[in-house]
């Protein structure tokens, strides 16, 4: 009687030594697969940053377009980091042509130059005049040629949006009841 338990003891021990290896070999399968799907996810991400990488950046364009002054600004896309500026006062000498369209189309081609080799592929353009109170609200004449001069480059151009400030009431203008007299 005394073997019988015994030998049936061993065959539970035995029954329960495969349970427990069939276990582990199921564990040992589970954790390969679940590290094959965690390699197939990273490869994935990978391929998407790749495609990402791929599309290239976009950029925002603001264009200050004075009737002294036109002034280039390319920001990231959210407007929090500058990628690079250029005006058309860098481009000339006189003073009397910082507005011109020439110095404007020039200030536009080194900053497509600029913006090419840090990766930039498209802008959205914003174009704001002076205005405001007593600004003019129409852009200056370099503003046309800078746009003109970018959409020609081979960036692609989004949205262009003009965002001069409007006066809406505000501050009573300089001059007093009657206007300036001449």
């Amino acid at each position: 009687m005394l073997k019988k338990k015994s030998e049936e003891k061993k065959t539970q021990g035995q029954e329960m030594s495969e349970v427990d290896s069939e276990a582990g070999k199921e564990l040992k399968k589970n954790v390969s697969k679940s590290k094959e799907e965690e390699i197939q996810k990273e490869e994935k991400v990978e391929e998407r940053s790749k495609k990402k990488k791929g599309r290239g950046l976009w950029g925002i364009l603001n264009i200050y377009s004075s009737k002294n002054n036109t002034i280039l600004h390319v920001t990231d896309i959210t407007g929090a980091e500058t990628i690079s500026i250029k005006s058309g006062g860098q481009v000339v000498r006189s003073q009397r042509e910082e507005s011109s369209p020439y110095a404007a189309m020039q200030a536009a081609m080194r900053i497509v130059k600029e913006i090419r080799d840090k990766g930039v592929v498209g802008v959205h353009i914003k174009v704001r005049a002076p205005g405001g109170h007593n600004g003019p609200r129409y852009p200056g004449k370099g503003a046309q040629a800078a746009i003109r001069v970018i959409s020609r480059s081979g960036i692609q151009v989004g949205r262009i949006e003009d965002v001069t400030p409007i006066a809406y009431g505000g501050c009573r203008p300089k001059g007093g009841k009657r206007g300036r007299r001449v």
